[in-house]
C-alpha cells in the first residue's frame, strides 16, 4: 500500500500513440502519477511525472523505469493497421516484448500489469455470435495471434495481470476505419447505407480510461482477459446518425439493397469497404461491468462529440 496521500505510480508504455496520449492526459486527473517508458529520447509531456528511455525488446534495461511502480500499463506494440509485416515481427514486438516487460515488472514488484490487448485475440474482423470471454479464442491473422500469445504468456507468470481486449477505440485524432466513417458523415450528401443491419461494438476513449481506472483499483487478483467495449453495439446507420447529430444535421440516409451496394463497391474495387460496413462484431463487456466499471458516455454521445471535434 502507498503511504497516505501518495498517489499510485503507473509506468506507461506507448505514451506517444493514439491511446497512450489520451491516458497521459486523463489518468493524472484520476489521481495517478505517471512514468513514461520511451524507446528514444523525446519531449516529455508536462502531465508525465518522469520519463525513462529503454528498449522494450530488451526489458532488462527497463529496471529504472519500473522501479517503485505500483502498476504497468502496456499500450505499446505493432498496430493491426500495419499490414504487410511478417508474422515474426508481430511475435517479437507484440508477444515477446510484452512477456519480457511483464517479467521485468514482476521482478520490480509491480502489483498489477495491464496489457492493452485486442478483440482480434478472440475473433476475426466479424463474428456471427456475441463475443464473451468464455468463448474459445479464434484469431484469424498475425496481429490477433500475437496478442493472444502475449495473453497466454502472461498467464504463465506469477504476476497479477489483466488483458483488456479492446474493440475499435475512437475519439479525437482517430485514424483508420472510424476516420473513414467520419469522412462519410461529414459529406453534405445523402448516403445509401440505410439498409445495413450489421452491428459493431466500439469503445470511446473516455470509457477506456474509466475501464483502466476500474481495473487498477479492483481488489484481489484478476489474472484474466476482459472485453472492453461500450455497452450496446450500433449499426452503421446509427453511427452515421450520431455523427451527423453532432454536426447539427439530420441522418441523411436512404436504403439501398445490400446486394446492390455490395456489387457497386466491388465494381469500384472496394470489396473490403463493404465487408467493414455490413459485417457484425458485437462484444459483451459483462465481466468488466461486474468489476464496477461505469462508462461515463454512451456511444451515441461520444460519436456526436467526435464529429464536433
Amino acid at each position: 500500500m502507498n503511504p497516505v496521500g501518495v498517489k499510485p505510480l503507473i509506468a506507461l508504455t506507448g505514451a506517444t500513440g493514439f491511446i497512450g496520449q489520451w491516458l497521459l492526459r486523463e489518468l493524472p486527473k484520476r489521481g495517478y502519477r505517471l512514468r513514461v517508458l520511451l524507446r528514444r529520447p523525446s519531449a516529455v509531456p508536462m502531465e508525465a511525472a518522469s520519463a525513462v528511455v529503454g528498449d522494450l525488446a530488451r526489458p532488462q534495461n527497463m529496471a529504472a523505469g519500473l522501479a517503485d511502480a505500483d502498476a504497468v500499463i502496456h499500450s505499446a506494440g505493432v498496430a493491426h493497421a500495419m499490414s504487410g509485416l511478417p508474422e515474426d515481427d508481430y511475435r517479437v514486438l507484440n508477444t515477446e516484448a510484452t512477456i519480457g516487460l511483464a517479467r521485468a515488472a514482476q521482478r520490480a514488484g509491480a502489483k498489477r500489469f495491464i496489457f492493452l490487448s485486442s478483440i482480434r485475440a478472440q475473433s476475426g474482423p466479424t463474428a456471427d455470435q456475441v463475443l464473451t470471454e468464455d468463448l474459445p479464442p479464434q484469431p484469424t491473422d498475425a496481429y490477433g495471434r500475437s496478442k493472444l500469445a502475449a495473453e497466454q504468456g502472461l498467464a504463465q507468470l506469477d504476476l497479477d495481470w489483466v488483458a483488456l481486449r479492446l474493440v475499435l477505440v475512437y475519439g479525437a485524432g482517430v485514424k483508420g476505419n472510424m476516420a473513414e466513417l467520419l469522412r462519410f458523415a461529414r459529406t453534405p450528401y445523402p448516403l445509401p447505407l440505410g439498409a445495413l443491419h450489421g452491428r459493431r461494438s466500439l469503445l470511446a476513449l473516455d470509457n477506456l480510461v474509466a475501464a483502466i481506472d476500474t481495473v487498477l483499483a479492483a481488489p484481489g487478483r484478476l489474472r484474466q482477459p476482459l472485453i472492453a467495449a461500450d455497452p450496446g453495439a450500433l449499426s452503421i446507420p446509427e453511427m452515421i446518425a450520431a455523427l451527423r447529430r453532432g454536426l447539427g444535421r439530420s441522418p441523411g440516409l436512404f436504403p439501398v439493397p445490400p446486394a446492390l451496394l455490395k456489387a457497386a463497391l466491388h465494381a469500384a474495387g472496394r470489396t473490403e469497404t463493404y465487408q467493414r460496413l455490413a459485417g457484425s462484431l458485437v462484444a459483451e463487456p459483462t465481466a468488466l461491468l461486474k468489476l464496477g466499471w461505469k462508462p461515463p458516455v454512451t456511444t451515441a454521445q461520444a460519436l456526436a462529440a467526435l464529429a464536433q471535434s
